[in-house]
């Protein structure tokens, strides 16, 4: 692995309300590269670290609406924004993540 690059994995959220997501692992990315390109590469508008590595995680299975976690910052590089090796992120469109945010579905 060349300095830099690091294995992240995504989870694709293509629904909050019915839990639909794929979890999808890239090897090789370069975190000198912006978070909108990252965004980009993989095909969603919006990012939110779910875990970080050897840090404490959560029991939700897949993103935790109630975090005081951010969204990822558009318009810096992904090692600014704390993303390292092994980090987890949730990927999904804001607008879905707005909705449920609002309107949580309780199962």
């Amino acid at each position: 692995m060349i300095s830099g690059e690091v294995t992240i994995i995504v989870c694709l959220i293509h629904s909050f309300e019915h839990y639909n997501y794929k979890p999808v692992v890239y090897h090789g990315i370069n975190l000198d590269q912006t978070v909108e390109k990252f965004i980009v590469f993989i095909s969603y508008d919006k990012l939110k670290v779910i875990h970080q590595a050897h840090k404490s995680n959560t029991n939700k299975l897949v993103l935790n609406l109630e975090t005081g976690r951010p969204l990822v910052k558009e318009g810096s590089i992904l090692d600014a924004a704390r993303i390292s090796n092994e980090t987890e992120i949730a990927s999904f469109h804001e607008e879905d993540y707005e909705n449920c945010k609002a309107n949580p579905i309780s199962s």
